[in-house]
């Protein structure tokens, strides 16, 4: 039997808590009573830097749940780097490791088909949506724009899929080869490879508490997720670039044909021409040097994704 990991990033999470771990629990006593899980398993709970009483919460039931285990961050990270601490923690007792959100929106009754595909050999598994019925129109509209925009770009990016998935112990220490600071791990984890599967469900509304991903959250993330894994946006920078200084030249040639023909107004030639040509080869060099910048940026920052401040994990 497999050494589970539940791996949950949590952010102010004080209210829905208490239900995520009894329900969580329940599905792990559940999957070892079937034989999918030892008793090794854990819920690895990370605190990304809580304001609330989050960690207060997580510690006491270090005390009295056994399967109960935490990390505290130093200071707040982000989800995703709170989630690849807790991954990169768990990857050192566990088989494999389930990620997933505290908010009890992730539908636990699939974890079975999760282990069963891991059992058959998968070491990545996706949780994909199977619809957004439940989402409003605009996040509904916008969430499939972006996949389909991300997908445009080139990047292998898993279609209705978010953070919900199993990875095996070598996917986890294939991830942890991967050395990006600003992490988009929707990304990042079909670079991977090694055998795959998915597993469709419904996304339930949140138990309690408020989304912790607001819409300037939501848009910081998408760029994060574009400029991380594409450099077609500059790309399009210098064909623009190209393109104006084009059209320049042709603004050009018909000043100077008004001017011959005597309908030109004075002064206006010099002036036009001269802002679209420097317009459009500013445009382009920017593009130009934009793109190695862009290359440079996302490999020369080293700073640390994260700290950690406090771990708990019961082996008994």
């Amino acid at each position: 039997m497999p050494t589970v990991y539940f791996v949950v990033p949590c952010y102010n999470e004080e209210e829905v808590l208490p239900e995520t771990v009894k329900r969580l629990t329940k599905k792990l006593n559940g999957l070892m009573a079937a034989g999918m899980a030892d008793e090794a398993s854990r819920m690895l709970f990370v605190d990304d830097g809580s304001r609330d009483k989050t960690w207060e919460i997580i510690a006491a039931y270090t005390e009295t749940n056994k399967y109960v285990a935490g990390v505290k961050l130093s200071r707040n990270r982000g989800h995703q780097n709170a989630l690849l601490c807790g991954l990169m923690t768990a990857k050192e007792h566990c088989d494999c490791a389930i990620s997933l959100d505290a908010d009890l929106q992730d539908d636990i009754e699939v974890i079975d088909q999760f282990l069963e595909k891991y059992q058959e050999g998968c070491e990545i598994v996706y949780g994909v949506r199977s619809s957004r019925e439940k989402d409003t129109v605009f996040k509904r509209s916008t969430a499939q724009g972006y996949y389909k925009f991300m997908k445009a770009l080139g990047v292998d990016i898993v279609y209705n899929h978010a953070d919900y998935r199993l990875m095996g112990k070598k996917a986890l220490d294939a991830l942890a080869e991967y050395r990006e600071v600003n992490l988009f791990l929707r990304g990042i984890v079909p670079l991977i490879g090694y055998r795959c599967d998915y597993v469709y469900y419904e996304r339930n509304e949140r138990f309690a508490g408020q989304s912790k991903y607001p819409l300037t959250k939501m848009l910081k993330f998408a760029v994060d997720g574009i400029t991380s894994f594409s450099v077609k946006p500059l790309k399009i920078i210098s064909n623009l670039g190209i393109v104006i200084c084009f059209l320049s030249i042709i603004g050009f040639i018909y000043a100077l044909v008004s001017f011959f023909m005597g309908s030109a107004v004075a002064g206006w030639a010099s002036t036009i021409c001269s802002i679209w040509f420097l317009g459009g080869l500013q445009m382009l060099c920017i593009g130009i040097v934009g793109t190695y910048v862009g290359k440079i940026y996302s490999e020369v920052k080293h700073r640390p994704r994260y700290r950690i401040e406090t771990t708990i994990i019961n082996k008994e």
